[in-house]
């Protein structure tokens, strides 16, 4: 049961940071501070799309408009931390 605790957690963590460097390369893409033709830019950027975009489409469609403005990478870091933590936390404590 640990090491199915542990592999979750992994998962988890790694999926955050796929998710951070898809925030961050369209915040530098978006203010020009790097090259979007760039065949290393190109090729971290589709596979962070193509692993982040079917996880925030649905979670923007329930979210209001806000303008420029996309919190919806804000809100699934809070759900992958609060499904992590009840998992390791929660879940683990009643074994």
């Amino acid at each position: 049961m640990i090491a199915l605790v542990s592999l979750v957690h992994t998962i988890i963590t790694l999926y955050t940071i796929v998710l951070l460097v898809h925030v961050a390369l369209s915040w530098l893409t978006a203010f020009n501070v790097v090259n979007p033709r760039h065949q290393v830019v190109v090729a971290v950027g589709r596979v962070t799309s193509a692993l982040c975009e079917p996880v925030l489409a649905p979670i923007r469609k329930v979210l209001p408009n806000l303008g420029g403005l996309d919190i919806s990478p804000i809100i699934l870091i809070l759900v992958l931390q609060f499904l992590d933590n009840f998992i390791r936390y929660d879940l683990v404590a009643g074994f």
